[in-house]
Parts: structure tokens; sequence; C-alpha cells
């Protein structure tokens, strides 16, 4: 395939597929969710080509867990949490290019017939590997159904990554590891799956990490690895939930990162050319395309920082695709982490149902937990939408103005601040409002990407 004008240069903006073990809550919202919406926004009004891909994650066996505390059909409740998921993206106007469906079969085939190639071009090989099980219920304790101390910081993590410092765990890792779901003790067993050696991608992975515009605390997760080995890490496992392996596989389930993987080399390929169906056919049209950028939280460093880029290599992309990562700290809820086993979260589609979506979009957006664990405060939203709504509808009621000579200083650093490399919204809304204030903005690109209203075509910012 040729490169076009079309999609040449064009960078693709990962919106993180949430997981159906619940609906989209305002902390989420607060992290990777509007952000890349309003950075995809930003750059287009930019003239620069994007890409955004969303999805949502079905296959991870937090969704089970979840269904099991519930005690309710699965299936059910994974039908029940994509609606709520798909209302908040609606209500809250983040849109994409692409979306994922796990659920599709020609997905599912898709992603087992990429995996096969890898198998046959001997970029994954099924090994015999020391793995563990549950000495009580039997299952493969793996992500959710282990739980153990994170072996860097001494935090509580499972199966998957440690929330507070984004280290890679697993059952063979994690300190004290025990049954998430019986508390049983671990046991070895052998089994032979397919594994990615991720140390055969180590020369192209620094390559990466070196021309990425990665945050210090990404850099920190990844800088362990320029000494420690990296993991031999198996893409099946034999469980209970997720994409049934075919072939070499059978018996097998596809794990879900590396599932989440594949799918960000299938999506936008798919886009490019609707035929894509293998690797070969994704590689092609990946060649065309400038790189990928990841929104997410800290704590998937691993897995967007080594795992995915190393996929990527596997199929075949060896120059480095990775632009850079925008990640976000926790966002509390009136002081305290939010928990739906204690009811404590405000549900993103019914606070949307309720609020201005423009206001709601602004407010997280002001105190977005980029550099820290920021909050939010059902008072200090009240007292941001009283002081923001007749700022919006171009009513000024005194207060401090800014000179003619620095609104114009205002909107250029609120522009950079919605640029990939250093995005700041939370900047970007300061730095706006200080241009209302004094009547201008109102018809703004910045204002357009914040709210998700659509820009004026023509408008100017002097209004």
């Amino acid at each position: 395939m040729s490169v076009t004008a079309e999609w040449s240069g064009t960078t693709v903006i990962v919106i993180p597929q949430p997981t159906v073990n619940g609906p989209l809550h305002v902390g989420h919202l607060s992290g990777p969710f509007l952000a890349a919406d309003i950075a995809a926004r930003a750059a287009r009004a930019r003239g620069e080509r994007i890409i955004t891909l969303a999805g949502v994650d079905v296959h991870p066996n937090f969704v089970t867990t979840k269904a099991h505390k519930m005690g309710m059909d699965v299936h059910q409740m994974v039908a029940r949490y994509r609606e709520q998921i798909a209302a908040a993206f609606e209500l809250g106007r983040i849109s994409y290019d692409v979306f994922i469906d796990p659920e599709q079969d020609s997905f599912c085939r898709a992603v087992t017939g990429m995996l096969g190639e890898l198998l046959e071009r001997g970029a994954i090989r099924m090994r015999t590997m020391t793995l563990h099980r549950c000495s009580d219920c039997g299952r493969t304790m793996q992500h959710s159904y282990v739980v153990g101390k994170c072996p860097n910081c001494g935090s509580g993590a499972n199966g998957l990554s440690c929330e507070p410092c984004g280290s890679f765990t697993s059952a063979a890792t994690l300190i004290q590891p025990n049954c998430a779901r019986c508390g049983g003790e671990p046991e070895p067993m052998e089994v032979t799956v397919p594994v990615l050696r991720l140390e055969d991608y180590r020369a192209q992975l620094i390559a990466e990490w070196t021309q990425a515009e990665l945050p210090p605390r990404v850099r920190r997760v990844l800088s362990h690895y320029l000494t420690a080995p990296l993991p031999d890490y198996p893409v099946a496992y034999p469980m209970d939930w997720g994409i049934e392996g075919t072939g070499e596989l059978a018996g097998l389930r596809v794990d879900f990162p590396a599932e989440l993987g594949l799918s960000y080399l299938y999506g936008p390929a798919r886009l490019i050319d609707p035929d894509a169906d293998g690797l070969e056919a994704c590689v092609a049209a990946w060649r065309q395309l400038a790189g990928i950028w990841h929104f997410n939280g800290i704590d998937n460093a691993f897995y967007f920082g080594i795992l995915y880029p190393a996929i990527f290599a596997a199929a075949g992309l060896t120059e480095p695709k990775m632009q850079g990562a925008t990640v976000n700290e926790l966002y509390l809820l009136e002081g305290s982490k939010f928990s739906s086993s204690r009811n404590h979260a405000l549900w993103a589609d019914e606070f949307l149902a309720e609020h201005d979506p423009e206001l709601v979009r602004l407010y997280l957006s002001w105190c977005r937990p980029d550099r820290y664990e920021s909050n939010f405060s059902r008072q200090s939203f009240e007292a941001f939408c009283a002081w923001a709504r007749p700022l919006l509808a171009g009513e000024h009621r005194g207060g401090c103005w800014l000179p003619d000579e620095l609104v114009a200083d205002e909107l250029e650093r609120a522009e950079f601040a919605l640029r990939l490399n250093g995005f700041d919204s939370s900047l970007a809304v300061r730095c706006l409002f200080g241009a209302l204030v004094a009547g201008r903005g109102r018809n703004s690109a910045v204002l357009a990407a914040l709210t998700g209203r659509a820009a004026r075509e023509g408008a100017s910012d002097e209004h």
C-alpha cells in the first residue's frame, strides 16, 4: 500500500477502553477520557491529522469478578455497563473515529488470526512456563484473581500492575500472593503457553523511549528495565474468560493486555484500509501513520510503554511509533478515593445528565489530576459553575479585567497548553477565563476543544 496524502503524518490518539466492570465515574472523565478528546479537538483546530481510537474492554477477568460479587449474569452485566459507558461518552461529547468492539466476531477472529501469524513467524513461541493456580479453587492466578504486595513499593496490588507506582506485577512477582476469589494459597503449575519474549525487542524499546515525549513518572517506571531483564510475557492463559484461542492456542484464552495491543494495531489500519485483517495489511497501513499517543493512568505505564510497542515490533513495525503519553494520577471524591463498593462515586452518565456538559468538561479540566491527586468537591463544582456560566454567556459582572495587551498572551498560552507535548488542560482553562473576563475568546478553538462545542467557521477570538 502506498503512502497517501490523506493519512501521511497522522497521529493516533488512544482514548483508553474502559473495563465493563462498572460505569464510568467523574474520576475516569477527569483523567484520560476528557483529556484525550480535548487534545484531539485542539490538534485538529491546529490543522494536524488525527485519528482517535476508543472502545470498551470486555475481556479482563475483573469483569467476571464483579459479576460474581453482584450475583449477576456476566453477559447481562456487560450489556448494562456498556450502555452506561456509551451514554457517558455521548453526554460528555467524547468523540472518536474508530471504536473497538471486542464482542464482534470479526474482531475476535482478527486477534486470534494475528496471534497465529506471530506464532508462525516465530515472533511468539509456545513454551512451558511455571504459572500459578489457587490451591483451593483451582483458578489460574493472574490479573484480578490474585492479590498481594507490590515488590517495588510495597503497596497492595493485583496481578496486573501496581496502581501507586505503575510497576508490572504478577503472581510470580507479588509478595505474599493469594487468591482474590477465595483466599487460597498459590501452587505452581507447568503450562505450555504462547510467550512474547520482550527482551528480544530491547533495542527497539529503548529507541521508542528515547524519541517519545514521556512524563517523568513514566520514565521512572521504564528506567527500571534499562538494567533489569524484561519479562517473558504470556499472551494467552488457561483461564475462564476472554477470546478463545484457535489452532495451537486452542484451550487457552487471549491475555487481555495483549488483545489491547493488537487492537491498537488493528483499529486504525481498518480505518485506512477496510480490508486490512492480517498482520501484513495492518503493518502496511500503519507505515503511513506518524505514530501513537497514549492517554492513560500511571498504572498502565508498563503496558503502553513496553508491551504494546513490543507487539508492534513483533508484528513487523521496526520504526518507533510511540510519540508520547499523557498520564494522570488518581482523582479523589470529597477527599477520598472513588469506590463503587462503598458507593462513594459520582457516575459520569448520571452526573452529565444533571449538569451542563460544557461546565462539567471545564471543571474537570480545571482540577484535572495531572501532577497530583486532585479532588472533586461538590461545593467547589457549584462555585465554579456560578463563576463560569455568565462568562460563557458573555455576561461580565465586574471583577479583574485583563488589559488588552495581555489577553492575546493568555489565549496563546492556552493554545500551547493543549498541545500533546506538555498537555495541560487545567492551565488552558485558567488562561481562557482570563480572556473571557476581558470579553475575548468566546469563539476560540480553545473554548471549542475544552467544552466539546462545535467551533465556528471563520470565527475570531476578538469577541
